[in-house]
């Protein structure tokens, strides 16, 4: 099978430096796979550093037998030439826009800086325009020039890297899409265990190879092992799927030295890291918040092992479904011929309303805004450890989390099978407490006696009634334990 991919436009060439083709060093990973490191530097325009970034040819091998089948779509490919002056285009089925009934659209929105007040926000005539007709697969220029900008600003990233952003209906739907642009059936591939229910279903063709955890998030001693231990003749993984801040279901936040050191892995071992991060902007920890992968990539060598998801949902709305993936060019251009073929775009009118409060906020604002989040996630959680301490000391163990929405804590059941399932889905429903089991968090579903509780929504006598119903549950159970253990 042909292992070349097209594109809606073409990949990056090999290095030119001043019309020369440049040769690329041999090396080779752990593994014997070469190494094929892009020598030639980005033209500096307006600013943007020299950072040396892996060319097109090195993701080949990552794509997935889906990918290499797919074909650019016939007409999106050329929409761009629409734009070419004189010309006369046939080409797209538009609805005409005199069709469209929407003549304006303005809404309201609090301010971040004084949430007394209210500013309100009318769409431009031109962008909305655009954004009721058939818009770029990628997203609508205005909010992903501001997105260009929002990289830069929290992970020091700029234009020219070998990197681009694309808009998705959430950063799940893009996780989706690049999941199937990498993975074929029967692949490996390593996942921070445990992981998000959510996203365990998108790796069930593929054989998941699970990586500890604990407090100070993954593990790297755990992934070294399993990697210097593979058997022999067995492609290594292709990817590591890993949720750094706030990690759903743990809320663990992985620390800075192992942050590199997973990165110095990823280079030996040659594979991707998919950096999903719907809590960045939820970090509340005392310690400055650590670095992303993003960034700390440009420390390596060469930039281009990192594939970043943002969501909007948390900070912004969740109905809005608005998320983003930044990361290597040739990745990004096989997720978005997915778009191109399941749903063309994510709707242009939510994009440009997000553009249009994001652009009137600007970055310092957007980042005011994300504080005062935090700060409100950081209450509910010192509510939720109190509550915790006051009724759980002995019957539960748990580390405090420091981003996100949710607490990982593990019954002592008074039981040597270690198993939340049957008391959180029976027991716990039948005290009138709603949480879920921690097997569904597990990529391989065995058994474990942790339980996730969200504290997102509920007021402070909500979560102390809870947990205390909670603590009757435990206590009813060890009961049980103790009688059968005697019989």
């Amino acid at each position: 099978m042909s292992n070349v991919l097209t594109f809606e436009q073409p990949l990056e060439a090999a290095a030119v430096v001043n019309g020369v083709k440049e040769a690329n060093p041999v090396a080779t990973h752990s593994d014997g796979v070469p190494i094929i490191v892009n020598t030639a530097l980005p033209k500096i325009t307006n600013g943007i550093s020299q950072v040396k970034h892996l060319p097109a040819e090195f993701y080949t091998p990552f794509f997935s037998d889906a990918a290499n089948k797919r074909k650019p779509s016939p007409i999106r490919a050329l929409f761009p030439l629409e734009n070419t002056p004189g010309l006369i285009s046939l080409l797209a089925g538009k609805p005409n826009a005199s069709c469209f009934p929407f003549t304006s659209i303005s809404f309201t929105a609090r301010s971040p800086t004084d949430p007394s007040t209210e500013t309100s926000l009318e769409l431009d005539k031109n962008e909305l325009a655009e954004a009721l007709q058939y818009g770029p697969t990628g997203g609508e220029p205005s909010l992903v020039n501001w997105v260009f900008g929002l990289q830069e600003y929290s992970h020091g990233r700029k234009r020219g890297e070998g990197w681009r952003v694309s808009i998705g209906a959430g950063s799940q739907d893009l996780l989706y899409k690049a999941i199937t642009a990498i993975l074929s059936p029967g692949d490996t591939m390593l996942i921070e265990s445990p992981a998000y229910a959510g996203v365990l279903p998108m790796f069930e063709h593929c054989e998941q190879i699970e990586v500890d955890t604990d407090s100070d998030g993954i593990d790297p001693a755990s992934m070294r092992s399993i990697l210097e231990n593979w058997p022999v003749g067995k492609r290594k993984p292709k990817v590591l799927y890993t949720v750094p801040f706030g990690s759903n279901p743990t809320g663990f936040t992985t620390t800075l030295k192992r942050r590199k050191e997973i990165l110095a892995l990823a280079r030996e071992h040659n594979f991707l890291i998919m950096e999903d991060d719907p809590y960045y902007y939820l970090y509340f920890g005392e310690a400055p918040r650590p670095a992303s992968y993003f960034t700390l990539e440009l420390e390596e060598p060469e930039v281009g092992r990192v594939l970043r998801f943002d969501s909007l949902s948390k900070v912004l709305s969740a109905g809005i479904r608005i998320g983003f993936a930044s990361g290597p060019e040739p990745l990004l251009r096989a997720m978005d011929m997915h778009t191109a073929m399941a749903n063309l775009q994510v709707a242009g009118l939510t994009q440009v309303m997000v553009s249009t409060l994001l652009n009137s906020w600007g970055y310092d604002t957007f980042k005011i805004h994300s504080q005062n989040v935090s700060a409100f996630y950081r209450k509910k959680r010192d509510i939720f450890e109190r509550c915790m301490r006051q009724y759980l000391t002995g019957l539960a163990e748990w580390s405090r989390p420091e981003a996100g929405m949710f607490y990982w804590f593990k019954l002592l059941l008074g039981t040597e099978e270690e198993d939340s399932e049957v008391v959180i889905r029976t027991k716990a429903i039948e005290r009138g407490v709603l949480a879920l089991p921690g097997t569904v968090f597990m990529p391989n579903a065995r058994k474990t006696g942790y339980v996730r509780a969200s504290f997102s929504l509920l007021d402070e006598e909500e979560i102390e009634e809870a947990i205390q119903r909670l603590r009757d549950v435990i206590l009813e159970a060890r009961t049980t334990a103790g009688a059968e253990g005697k019989n």
